[in-house]
């Protein structure tokens, strides 16, 4: 196996020289958050390209401030690491970019008032997260958490306890993919992606009072459905039941990207595969990726 290199504490070293202690609060509370970005790789022109950097670094230390942690890097540091990152692994394929900024004390108690506040980015290649390229997915009965809760704007590891039991449930009936509801019961998300449906000429999402992660990706699809396809783009409340008289229905994130629903519930949407709308958008989205849209060019931030 090849060697790894990872950034931590403001360097870029050997994987096998970072280790953090099982007393750590993040391993015993999950008192942590992430990213999860992209880097797609063109091999026509032999060049890699971090998508979206700034945007998913803007929003770690927005996560981070919200959980009372802060890190002495700049947006555009973390961007400079990054980079760096991905040269010194030499990475030639799409891959994915995980940074984690954690809790590193090992005083016993779940408090964030600790100071030891640490960051660590690690990367690993990524094809087609899904394994497939048309989901059947099921409403799961656990509920999404509220912002009151634990705050859903934030990517804190703690929630992702919420994510795995929904994902765990309906794979256990045999689906592919769960959908939350709120506890008012409106469609929330899927367990790491947003969610959209078209019906009657619209293209509806849950805005972010529904309790949402306000995806990066989503941000995006919503901007391609408006500028690039004419469509009228609504963010507004959706009930269980229009997921099932829904033309289309699909999920957006940084892993899934765009990937169609085309069973919900036992209930088969549309035609029974993707749909035309979605089919546009991925065309759209996967055609601005690696730099060749020069209106969305700035998104891609060339490694080599």
């Amino acid at each position: 196996m090849s060697e790894s290199y990872v950034f931590y504490q403001g360097n870029i070293v050997n994987e096998s020289e970072v280790s953090i202690s099982i007393r750590s609060k993040a391993f015993n509370y999950g008192l942590a958050c992430f990213e999860g970005i992209r880097a797609y790789w063109d091999e026509k022109e032999q060049q890699l390209f971090a998508f979206r950097l700034r945007d998913h670094y803007v929003r770690l230390l927005q996560s981070a401030k919200t959980l009372n942690m802060s890190l002495p890097y700049t947006v555009d540091e973390l961007c400079d690491f990054t980079v760096e990152l991905l040269k010194k692994n030499n990475f030639k394929t799409t891959t994915y970019i995980r940074p984690i900024v954690y809790k590193g004390a090992d005083s016993i108690g779940p408090t964030l008032f600790d100071n030891d506040d640490r960051i660590v980015i690690y990367c690993n290649p990524m094809g087609k997260y899904a394994g497939k390229e048309e989901l059947s997915v099921a409403v799961s009965s656990w509920r999404r958490l509220d912002d009151n809760m634990l705050p859903p704007r934030t990517k804190a590891t703690a929630a992702y306890l919420n994510s795995a039991l929904a994902s765990l449930e309906v794979a256990q009936n045999g689906y592919d993919e769960a959908i939350f509801l709120t506890s008012t019961g409106h469609v929330c998300e899927g367990p790491g992606e947003n969610i959209f449906i078209y019906k009657k000429g619209k293209l509806i999402t849950p805005p972010p009072s529904d309790n949402i992660l306000e995806g990066i990706t989503r941000e995006l699809v919503m901007q391609i459905a408006k500028e690039d396809l004419g469509m009228e783009v609504v963010e507004r409340s959706i009930v269980r039941t229009e997921l099932y008289a829904s033309d289309e229905v699909f999920f957006s994130g940084t892993a899934m990207e765009v990937t169609p629903v085309v069973k919900v519930d036992n209930r088969i949407i549309g035609t029974g595969h993707q749909g035309e709308v979605c089919r546009k958008i991925k065309e759209v989205f996967f055609g601005l990726t690696t730099g060749k849209n020069p209106k969305y060019a700035h998104f891609c931030t060339p490694v080599y």
